[in-house]
Formats: structure tokens, C-alpha cells, sequence
């Protein structure tokens, strides 16, 4: 006849608390680990949305060049006067129809400020101001003073 002994049953409170000890290990490990795939995840979506905008901002201007939008602000120097302007789109020269183009469907968000406003420049500031002139938009940068995951950078240089 076999014997159960009281030891057989159930863990003991050494290995109870070493279970614990090693659960909170792996949380520590594993917390900073998620906190970085966000950020980077933001990241690679503010590259995504300056590269967007970017580019409609660059389309609108290679429309203007070719004549294909009527500028009738000079000092515009072929850039659309707004990103409102990107999204809400513009009549192209000489169509008698009135149908417009649209360079954006929607302006982005901006993932580092949770915002929709964006820094401005144009032709006629510094490439490092950080105020807008208003004559017409050049470039868009994002708001956030943070640094970036490289530790150099902040976000408002991309």
C-alpha cells in the first residue's frame, strides 16, 4: 500500500515567492520593451505624415510651375498658401468644368502633439525659424520639442 505524504499536494511558499519574483522580472523586462514599439510605431508615422504632406506640397507646386493653377498672389512663388488648400483642392487653369484637385484627402495628425496642427515655413523664412511668415507653405514640421529614439534629434528638426 502506497503512502501520500502532506508534501505531495502543493508548492511551497519558497517556490510560491519564486514564481512571483520571476513574473516580475519578465514585466520589467517586458514594459520598457512595449513603451519602445510605441514610440518607434510613432514615429514611423510622423515620417509617413511629414513625407505625405511633403509630397502634396511638391505636387501642388510642380502644378503651379506648369502653369496648370492660376497663382494670383506673387508672393505665393508657386506654393499653396495653406495646407487647407492641399486638402480642399484648387480649380485647374482653364478647365470649364470647375472641377477641382485635391493634393490631400485629409490632413494627417500630427502622433507626437495628438494634434492637427503642424509648424509652417515658407519660401521667405530661415530654414530653422520657428515661426511662420504666411506668404505660403515650403516645408511642415511637427510641433513636439521631444527628443527622438536615436537621443540626438527632436522631432520638430525632421
Amino acid at each position: 500500500m502506497i503512502r501520500k505524504t502532506s508534501r505531495d499536494g502543493g508548492f511551497t511558499l519558497v517556490e510560491a515567492a519564486l514564481s512571483v519574483i520571476l513574473l516580475a522580472i519578465l514585466a520589467l523586462i517586458a514594459i520598457p520593451t512595449v513603451q519602445y514599439t510605441a514610440r518607434r510605431y510613432k514615429e514611423m508615422e510622423l515620417r509617413h505624415s511629414l513625407r505625405e504632406m511633403r509630397n502634396a506640397i511638391d505636387e501642388y507646386h510642380r502644378y503651379a510651375m506648369q502653369g496648370l493653377i492660376e497663382q494670383t498672389d506673387v508672393s505665393q512663388d508657386f506654393y499653396p498658401p495653406d495646407l487647407e488648400t492641399l486638402v480642399e483642392g484648387v480649380v485647374l487653369a482653364g478647365d470649364p468644368t470647375g472641377k477641382k484637385i485635391r493634393f490631400l484627402r485629409r490632413l494627417p495628425m500630427d502622433p507626437m502633439t495628438k494634434s492637427f496642427e503642424w509648424g509652417l515655413r515658407s519660401t521667405r523664412d530661415e530654414p530653422d525659424s520657428d515661426m511662420w511668415g504666411g506668404e505660403n507653405v515650403f516645408d511642415v514640421y511637427s510641433l513636439s520639442t521631444a527628443k527622438a529614439l536615436d537621443g540626438q534629434t527632436q522631432y520638430n528638426e525632421w
